[in-house]
């Protein structure tokens, strides 16, 4: 299908109407709950990591609800905390990670965790994706932070043209105007999930379907 052209000051506010019905996408929820301290939200995306938003959201309010901290994470132990995070995706594996990180913030940085992405992706398990975004939503600062929607409707629109987020991410961040940067994943999040869904998408209620070259769309729904 021949490309059309994407305007994306269009099309913000249209998704912003669009998306609202929907539920908000994890960290945005929780950021709105009064977790969004640049901590909470760093051990949240951990805890959201292959895990649908909707276990993510209660696995860590109850997480938080014994620990908003590193100090009073590191009150807890290990079993303690994987049992909390029961119901996340390889939770095993994030329990000890979330005690790491807390450990580390302590000793390297006295618990006061500076806003660069850089230092975020030196704890383990933190990739480009959740360091972006715990520093997007916790502080507003100007990150990009690509997950699987933003990466497929981003492309399907036209708008870029790349093949891993990674390389969307670096898209972006050369033309999507700074603005929307952080927003840009609190709305492509739930639009994915319920209007530019990966298979048969529902281009029929979508208000951008004027604007969109359809890249890679076989089926779509009225």
């Amino acid at each position: 299908m021949t490309a059309k052209e994407f305007d994306i000051d269009r099309a913000i506010p249209l998704l912003r109407k669009a998306v609202a019905p929907f539920p908000k996408a994890a960290m945005f929820q929780l950021a709105e709950e009064g977790f969004d301290s640049l901590y909470e939200q760093l051990v949240a995306c951990i805890i959201s990591i292959r895990t649908y938003d909707e276990v993510s959201v209660v696995v860590a309010q109850r997480l938080f609800a014994r620990a908003r901290s590193p100090e009073q994470m590191l009150g807890l132990e290990v079993e303690e905390i994987l049992a909390l995070i029961d119901g996340s995706t390889f939770a095993e594996n994030k329990a000890p990670q979330i005690y790491q990180v807390s450990q580390q913030i302590l000793a390297e940085w006295g618990g006061n965790l500076p806003a660069d992405p850089e230092v975020l992706m030196q704890f383990k398990g933190v990739g480009p994706k959740c360091a972006h975004l715990a520093l997007g939503v916790a502080l507003g600062h100007p990150c990009i932070s690509v997950d699987v929607h933003v990466h497929r409707v981003t492309n399907r629109w036209g708008y870029v043209q790349t093949k891993s987020p990674e390389k969307t991410m670096t898209a972006l961040e050369a033309k999507l105007p700074q603005p929307y940067w952080v927003e840009i994943n609190r709305l492509l999040v739930p639009f994915g999930k319920h209007i530019c869904t990966g298979n048969r998408p529902k281009c029929g209620r979508c208000p951008l379907a004027d604007m969109c070259a359809q890249v890679g769309v076989a089926a779509a729904t009225p």
